[in-house]
């Protein structure tokens, strides 16, 4: 009774643990009862693998999954493989994205740089209209002197009708713009300059210029024909008669060389001032010198006094503008 109690109770041990197996196997009981042969090559096959055997409580196999032994090796390199792949995506991804930051500011420079390039264009299109102002209001002073002074254009002349193709099209770029506006920069520089050389010129004609009044008063007798104050017939007057008592000074109207200083033989005692420019000045009828013949006199030097000498019907002071030996009317000159 003994010995069949401990095999039964050994039966249901094995048993008990049978149904116990909740963990894969490598191998069920069926399979102890399999040729011993079969038994060798399977032994070889699992060096090479292993498997994964699911069964139920009562011993009976569910699922055998068998593996190569080089499969965790295997996985391994692929997930190295893998999460190197991902590394690098990430890291193209990172890239990819500073790039994108960086490239926002560069659109916001751009922007900014097209926005100024707008605003150059706009003020060089301002600057080539003013530019093309002076030049109007050059021409306009140009024409005061006349063509012979005005400055000569250094290119040729060409002309003609344009056909459509041959008339530019579309917006100048801003380069174009800036080197048509600095061409014609430099076109209105040498036509300034030109003006400037001209204007000196102009401005020692002009100070030669008897300009200003020598004494001031009332003209008693104007340039041209009149009455003679003597005969009363007609005679042309080649001065102004301006009315000032006996012994007012009588100034110099403009820088110049005293040619005459004495007696004269209409005039009495007179004084004769060349200006330069074929200009000369004439004053009669004076009571007192105070300059020498060979002087030069400043624009306001005392010349002489006032008086009455010579052909005169009173003290007054004749006052005679000439110009290249003939006399013209002292009017066109004077404005101080």
């Amino acid at each position: 009774m003994s010995t069949q109690h401990a095999a039964d109770s050994g039966l249901a041990a094995t048993t008990e643990a049978v149904d116990s197996l909740s963990e894969p196997m490598l191998e069920t009981a069926q399979d102890l009862g399999r040729p011993l042969t079969q038994g060798r090559s399977a032994r070889v096959n699992h060096k090479k693998q292993f498997s994964l055997l699911v069964v139920r409580g009562d011993g009976a196999r569910v699922l055998r999954l068998s593996f190569p032994k080089r499969l965790p090796l295997t996985i391994l390199v692929a997930g190295v493989v893998v999460a190197g792949g991902f590394s690098v995506v990430v890291g193209d991804w990172w890239h990819v994205r500073q790039r994108i930051r960086d490239s926002a500011s560069l659109y916001q420079q751009i922007d900014e740089q097209r926005a100024m390039i707008d605003k150059f264009n706009r003020r060089v299109t301002e600057l080539r209209q003013e530019v093309a102002s002076w030049g109007e209001l050059h021409g306009h002073i140009w024409e005061a002197f006349g063509p012979d002074v005005a400055p000569k254009n250094s290119g040729t002349g060409i002309g003609g009708r344009a056909t459509p193709t041959e008339r530019p099209t579309g917006k100048l770029s801003a380069m174009a713009q800036l080197d048509l506006l600095a061409e014609n920069v430099i076109e209105e520089g040498e036509s300034l300059r030109a003006l400037d050389k001209l204007i000196t010129r102009a401005r020692k004609a002009l100070a030669a210029l008897p300009s200003r009044w020598p004494v001031r008063g009332a003209v008693n007798s104007e340039f041209g024909n009149r009455l003679s104050p003597w005969t009363k017939a007609p005679e042309f007057h080649s001065g102004l008669d301006i009315a000032a008592n006996g012994g007012t000074s009588v100034k110099s109207p403009a820088a110049g060389t005293v040619i005459h200083a004495g007696p004269h033989s209409e005039y009495g005692l007179a004084v004769i001032i060349d200006h330069g420019q074929d200009v000369r000045s004439l004053y009669g009828h004076l009571s007192k010198i105070n300059v020498r013949q060979g002087q030069t006199v400043e624009r306001g030097t005392e010349l002489a006094l006032t008086g009455n000498t010579g052909r005169s019907s009173g003290p007054h002071l004749h006052y005679e503008v000439m110009v290249r030996g003939q006399a013209v009317n002292p009017r066109a000159y004077l404005w101080d």
